[in-house]
């Protein structure tokens, strides 16, 4: 993922690929950014600060409501949609 400045209350579409066998399974999902910020996961044996791993993760506000956790990789695109 290329650095993006995401701020609370932009307008985003996340686009992620999941890899699998029988191919590639692209999700897309679009909302309003709540938080963007580093958070450990439970990995005890991933030896990054504290002893965790680290990971960039984005929540959303969907149109309807509903919140959305993404972890965010380097295959991941964002896009900021009209401000």
């Amino acid at each position: 993922m290329k650095s993006v400045d995401l701020q609370p209350s932009q307008k985003v579409r996340v686009v992620q690929t999941i890899r699998t066998r029988e191919g590639q399974w692209p999700t897309q999902i679009e909302g309003e950014v709540v938080s963007c910020e580093q958070a450990p996961t439970g990995s005890w044996f991933a030896h990054g600060k504290n002893d965790k791993l680290w990971l960039q993760r984005l929540r959303l506000k969907r149109s309807d409501g509903e919140l959305v956790d993404l972890v965010l990789d380097e295959a991941t695109q964002i896009t900021i949609l009209g401000e």
